[in-house]
């Protein structure tokens, strides 16, 4: 019998890949390969796209409810995880996420990326926040072992939840091979069509309170004055909790029409305007790791 390994899989989603979801890939994909010897049984919340099965190694199982709220959250990893562990009876069960089940016997592996929510709770929604502080220290007297992405998380998740040091692995995020430089011309031409041809700064994420992104408005709305040199600011991101007080200080800005909002955008996107780039600004309040500053390195662009 091969080694089975059940995936919570659910940020698998095609052309909605964020932060957590793009780790999700970017692992699973190479631990699949590497592996396949293993039998990986990927659990989703809603209709997979065959991109997502990375070998014949892989057995897909949809779970209902689609968990995006903290209500279904409950439901689908403490209902519907445990009864569907029942029927599958791995060696293992790991999360990319970090959530778990707490009435499970499969031994868990989650990865905790950061504690960001314990420590500035403002910037996520009531319920949010109310769940991952009641749940989170859970999870992680749960978990057999702890994945994490930087001595920094693992110090904290070790002090916060009062967890031993060496109960708890760092395995440092990296950078997708598609970020590399672009040749001149190429990044003339990126810059022609995202702004019409001006140098630009770019922030990358969720517009999100965690990123800065309001203080990062007004150094830009301070350097504009200061520096009359026509570098635009790109924000590269989708949407999200707190965005009103983000857009209440864009429209008070003197140079708002140069600043850009990209919306969600594909990965292949984000690697021609980051690559394309002055310099990447990352000024967020709280990051376990931030893979986004890995990602400009490797393109050759300077990091503020």
């Amino acid at each position: 019998m091969p080694y089975r390994i059940a995936v919570n899989t659910r940020l698998l989603l095609p052309e909605k890949l964020d932060g957590t979801g793009i780790f999700t890939f970017e692992t699973l994909k190479r631990i699949v390969a590497w592996h396949p010897e293993c039998e990986f049984w990927f659990l989703f919340d809603r209709p997979f796209h065959k991109e997502f099965l990375f070998g014949p190694n892989i057995k897909p199982v949809v779970l209902p409810p689609p968990a995006r709220h903290p209500v279904l959250w409950h439901i689908w990893f403490q209902w519907m995880l445990p009864l569907a562990l029942r029927r599958i009876k791995p060696h293992l069960f790991f999360s990319p996420d970090g959530f778990l089940p707490l009435h499970t016997a499969t031994p868990c592996l989650p990865v905790i990326h950061d504690l960001n929510f314990e420590h500035r709770p403002q910037d996520l929604p009531f319920l949010t926040r109310t769940f991952y502080h009641h749940f989170f220290p859970r999870f992680a007297r749960k978990a057999a072992r702890i994945v994490t992405v930087s001595e920094y998380s693992r110090t904290d998740i070790s002090r916060t939840y009062t967890i031993p040091e060496d109960k708890i692995d760092v395995c440092y995020n990296g950078a997708s091979d598609r970020f590399v430089p672009l040749p001149p011309d190429e990044q003339i031409r990126v810059q022609r069509i995202y702004t019409g041809g001006s140098p630009y700064f770019i922030m990358v994420g969720s517009l999100h309170p965690r990123k800065n992104i309001v203080t990062a408005l007004k150094a830009y709305e301070l350097f504009r004055r200061e520096n009359p040199s026509g570098i635009k600011l790109v924000l590269a991101g989708p949407a999200w909790f707190g965005k009103k007080e983000i857009f209440h200080t864009w429209k008070k800005m003197q140079y708002r029409t140069d600043v850009i909002f990209t919306g969600r955008i594909p990965a292949e996107t984000l690697h021609q305007l980051l690559a394309s780039s002055v310099a990447l600004l990352c000024i967020s309040h709280f990051e376990g790791f931030g893979i986004p500053l890995l990602e400009a390195m490797h393109c050759d662009v300077p990091v503020i």
